[in-house]
């Protein structure tokens, strides 16, 4: 008979091929033991890290501890608390509940587990290396545990060689430790990073104090309550202005009974609640907790518990999509420090001015046409009358366009123009020797201040404009870590940036070209684009989109009022760049009608 290729895996080996699935670096280790201890019913927490996890993590916590036995037990694989049979996986309502997370983390480390239950009068000491018991012993201990994991992954060098810097896995760590302290606002939380405390969140917080405490006490003034209810499931948080975005959904956070998780379903309830309030590429800051029957919400998805499966994913949909939209409703009828004006879809645009109906086309401004400045004009006979009827050839705005300006090395779009007015609050609408143009004023000042930059760093001349009071702008850590990286290449396109201590930095100069500009959501986004880049591509394509970023962010926006110098002077400028058909991004900056095309649909042809 030939002999069996098939045999059982040793309990070692399975432990380790396990801690693939739940530990994959630091940040998985904390969120695994900050997890038990809330479990535990604890209500102080504290986490020490050192060397980004790479040496210790640390979890202390005041909750039930464990005796001897439970002790022992609990570092045995799917040995667990939480559940008792199959069909307690239906209706689970704690944070862990497989039993893998401690037997995965003690094979793969240096394992410290001291606990003491309540009403024991000494505590027990468990030491495990790579998976073997060393030592048991009692000891003295405060009610509750405290776990010890140092030298995560040193057995397994395959493993560990994957795991990026000191300050990369730190970043993670912290991001968990984030991530869990908005889960419990209730649970005092400390975090310690190589000895300096970090955060020091107090137990017994509301959301909005722990909101508060993480994000800065101005944070909170972007935001808008939510809360509504649909049968036995009910969404509340906080969510962004639609003017408060970001490049990235780094602050989109979505706990499902305490639970931080996701769902596809619940990224599309996100972006259709938003609607047409952001453009492409731009995300809000979200904070949802959806509290609903266990029974209806499947958490034993992914080994890792990061997504989850609901049994009636319409209804969350629905509520998740009406909750956000009621908010952002009552934050704009309440009125918001960032001029928040709601969806143009749905609310009367807030720009203009009550218009009295009794006007008569004599009462309304005088409109003047002009001629760009430092342009000759096109070497072409005007429009007669039965052009403008729509007998004209022209469809491209180009076709007539003057020729080439010495002083720019560009051509104008047209030889002149008259402005007509703003209509939206947003949209400028002018006559041109072609037909009627209607201007995205926004997109085209990104497109004016992206090239006027763009053509300094050319040169070689890049101006910078002191502040008369320098912003201090206070980060998250995750992008502290970013400004901090990029200093040198934000100092070189004319930011005028130093570190502050802890994760403030303070911001002197900005470009001359942005110096209207928010410094913070600037950087931000700035550094982001960056990032996506690496280090090489911030100098290159990456560059060019963080200061396509930068001028998105600097130009004027929806409801801005111009008065005509102004208007004039953005289709002067516009005209003299390189592209002055689309912004940095690639949206049109100007829609053309021709007159051909107006007498076609007048029926004049």
């Amino acid at each position: 008979m030939a002999a069996s290729v098939i045999q059982l895996l040793s309990q070692q080996v399975a432990n380790k091929i396990a801690a693939g699935e739940v530990v994959d670096r630091p940040a998985s280790v904390l969120k695994e033991l900050v997890e038990n201890a809330a479990d535990a019913g604890a209500t102080q927490i504290d986490v020490e890290i050192v060397a980004g996890g790479r040496k210790l993590i640390s979890v202390t916590d005041n909750g039930k501890g464990m005796p001897r036995d439970d002790a022992l037990l609990s570092i045995e694989r799917h040995a667990t608390s939480k559940i008792r049979d199959v069909d307690d996986i239906e209706k689970i309502n704690t944070m862990g509940f497989r039993g893998e997370a401690l037997a995965a983390i003690s094979s793969v480390s240096r394992f410290g587990l001291k606990t003491c239950a309540a009403g024991e009068d000494h505590g027990t000491e468990v030491v495990i290396t790579a998976g073997t018991i060393r030592d048991v012993r009692d000891i003295g201990f405060p009610q509750g545990s405290r776990v010890e994991v140092r030298d995560l992954f040193f057995n397994v060098p395959a493993r560990r060689k994957f795991l990026r810097t000191h300050q990369t896995e730190l970043s993670h760590a912290r991001d968990a430790f984030l991530l869990l302290a908005l889960a419990n606002p209730g649970i005092g939380m400390r975090l310690t990073v190589d000895g300096r405390e970090t955060y020091l969140l107090p137990g017994d917080s509301s959301l909005e104090d722990r909101l508060r405490d993480l994000f800065g006490p101005t944070y909170r003034n972007n935001l808008v309550p939510v809360d509504r209810e649909l049968e036995s499931i009910r969404v509340q948080g906080y969510i962004s202005l639609p003017t408060v975005n970001r490049s990235d959904r780094k602050e989109q956070f979505v706990f499902i009974n305490r639970r931080p998780a996701t769902a596809a379903i619940l990224g599309y309830a996100i972006r259709e609640g938003y609607h047409s309030l952001l453009e492409n590429g731009r995300h809000p800051s979200v904070f949802l907790y959806v509290t609903m029957d266990p029974g209806l919400v499947d958490v034993n998805v992914h080994p890792t518990k990061k997504e989850v499966r609901f049994r009636k994913p319409g209804d969350i949909r629905d509520l998740v999509i009406a909750s956000i939209q009621d908010g952002l409703k009552a934050g704009s009828s309440a009125g918001s420090p960032r001029g928040f004006s709601g969806d143009r879809a749905n609310v009367a645009p807030a720009a203009p001015a009550p218009v009295d109906r009794q006007l008569t086309i004599e009462h309304l401004p005088v409109t003047r046409s002009f001629r760009y400045p430092k342009i000759p004009l096109a070497q072409t006979p005007p429009l007669s009358a039965e052009d403008r009827a729509g007998k004209s050839t022209t469809t491209d705005p180009v076709t007539h366009a003057a020729p080439t300006d010495e002083s720019s090395g560009h051509e104008a779009p047209w030889s002149w123009c008259r402005v007509l007015g703003q209509i939206g609050g947003l949209y400028v609408i002018l006559e041109t020797e072609d037909g009627m143009v209607i201007m995205d004023p926004h997109a085209a000042h990104e497109r004016v201040l992206y090239d006027r930059f763009m053509r300094q760093v050319t040169d070689g001349a890049i101006v910078s404009q002191g502040l008369l009071v320098p912003q201090t702008v206070e980060l998250q850590p995750a992008d502290a870590d970013k400004v901090r990286g990029n200093l040198d290449v934000l100092q070189s396109m004319g930011f005028g940036i130093s570190e502050f201590g802890g994760e403030a930095f303070v911001v002197d100069a900005l470009p001359a070209c942005f110096s209207s500009a928010n410094a913070e959501p600037m950087l931000l986004d700035m550094v982001e684009s960056m990032e996506r880049g690496g280090k090489d591509g911030a100098r290159a394509d990456a560059y060019k989109k963080a200061m396509a970023t930068a001028a998105c962010k600097a130009a004027v926006k929806a409801n801005d009022h111009l008065t005509l110098e102004e208007i004039e002077q953005l289709v002067v400028d516009l005209a003299q760049t390189e592209l002055p058909y689309t912004c940095p991004h690639g949206r049109p900056t100007l829609i053309l009608s021709s007159y051909r095309e107006l007498g076609r649909k007048f029926g004049r042809e």
